[in-house]
């Protein structure tokens, strides 16, 4: 819900929880201070602030902000003397200097997406409880060393900058599990396959939206002269939260064919706003998302409807079939870098698709960092299947085999990341139950 200036300023929010103000603000309002005793959200999204002032750091109970699309461009280090602030979001501003000990001490989730950072401070190190680390569509060269002592990072976007090189240490932090790092000089890069198949745009009509991502639009649609109704996606064009439209789709089509990836049938052609499309194939309505994004109070696991109950085979069955893709794509080079449940359609017999490659990344499988990349992705897979898991009824499995799977899900989790297991072991294990 969008508050009025009007509202604010009269007192009439005094004892609010949350404040969102959208309204072309130049200036913040000195009123915000006094919610001081009750404010713990505050959004200030789609204004024109440039700035913050020190009265800020009186607001005691603050937890969460949002600056996105504002003019910052330095990032405002009167936000380390809020004492409770833990997630601050500065996506598509003009930020270009992030200054020394600009950090508040509990921090574990932050957001610069789309800026025009640099470079990193050194005082990141000093972030101990950063989680979750949305860094894509800047112009950062190099990761500080000073990141290693960030031994809680488990996400972090890092697509469309300007790393040389990655650094081994950053694929050995105890905890990282998803990433994303495509876009960057760093990243490997592969032969486009340039006789993948393209299809005219007009030969096919668009029905309904299905849904939106991060990176565009996915439409059900009459393939006229196939006469078969089919998925498109249509990219955006932006950099996106994960990474570049023109990766995602690289990627897409790179990944191959498998029984539970979604099949990609084409490539769009002359499309009349010049977009980038793929082709795919409708999935039956019988499927649906096996779980749902985080949220803000789990930051980086997924949450799960109260209806989702799986039985022990079910469970056996969707850890096989996704350690079976990711399998294939870690041996062509692969990281998918967003393995969650949300990212994977299920049915009722628990027959499973992963989809979205918005975060994923080519990587060089000869390189001396691909045992380690493969066994990041490994760490995601293991919070996947202690998930779902979770949804097992107590009735559904003995003790034992519960036991049995903890067991594997702390080697998967070996804090030591080169101890863990590769997909391929993984699959080995799994077959023996």
């Amino acid at each position: 819900m969008t508050h009025s200036l009007e509202a604010l300023k009269s007192g009439q929010l005094i004892g609010s929880k949350t404040l969102k103000l959208a309204c072309g603000l130049e200036e913040f309002p000195e009123e915000i201070i006094s919610l001081s005793e009750t404010l713990e959200v505050l959004d200030l999204s789609d204004n024109k602030l440039t700035s913050l002032p020190e009265s800020i750091s009186q607001l005691k109970n603050l937890r969460i902000i949002f600056f996105a699309r504002n003019n910052f461009t330095e990032f405002p280090k009167v936000l380390a003397k809020c004492p409770n602030l833990n997630m601050i979001g500065f996506k598509s501003n003009q930020i270009k200097t992030l200054p020394e000990k600009a950090f508040p001490p509990l921090l574990n989730w932050l957001i610069l997406t789309d800026n025009k950072i640099e470079k990193l401070p050194k005082s990141i190190g000093d972030c101990t409880l950063l989680q979750k680390c949305a860094l894509a569509g800047n112009l950062i060269e190099e990761l500080p060393i000073e990141m290693k002592a960030c031994v809680n990072l488990e996400l972090i976007r890092f697509s469309a900058n300007q790393l040389k090189s990655i650094p081994e240490w950053f694929f050995e932090l105890p905890k990282l599990s998803w990433v994303a790092f495509g876009g960057n000089p760093a990243a490997h890069e592969i032969p486009l396959n340039n006789d993948f198949e393209a299809f005219d745009w007009n030969d096919f009509t668009v029905k309904e939206l299905l849904g939106e991502g991060a990176s565009g639009f996915i439409s059900k649609a009459s393939w006229n002269s196939e006469k078969e109704d089919v998925a498109i996606k249509v990219f955006k064009g932006d950099v996106t939260s994960d990474g570049l439209p023109d990766d995602e789709m690289a990627i897409s089509i790179a990944a191959g064919a498998h029984e539970n990836l979604i099949p990609v049938l084409g490539k769009i052609k002359e499309h009349p706003e010049d977009k980038i499309g793929l082709i795919m194939k409708l999935i039956s309505p019988a499927y649906v998302n096996l779980g749902n994004p985080p949220d803000m109070e789990t930051c980086t696991r997924d949450v799960f409807d109260e209806t989702s109950v799986f039985k022990a085979e079910e469970l056996l069955k969707i850890a096989k079939s996704i350690a079976s893709v990711c399998e294939q794509l870690h041996k062509k080079g692969i990281n998918h870098g967003d393995l969650y449940a949300h990212n994977i359609l299920v049915n009722k017999t628990a027959d499973c698709l992963l989809g979205d490659f918005g975060a994923a990344s080519f990587y060089d499988v000869n390189s001396s960092l691909a045992h380690t990349i493969e066994r990041v992705e490994v760490r995601a897979y293991a919070c996947l299947v202690e998930d779902v898991l979770g949804l097992v009824n107590e009735g559904e499995m003995n003790n034992d085999l519960r036991d049995k799977w903890q067991k594997l899900i702390t080697n998967w989790t070996d804090t030591d990341v080169k101890y863990r297991p590769g997909f391929s072991a993984i699959l080995e294990v799994l077959d023996e139950f």
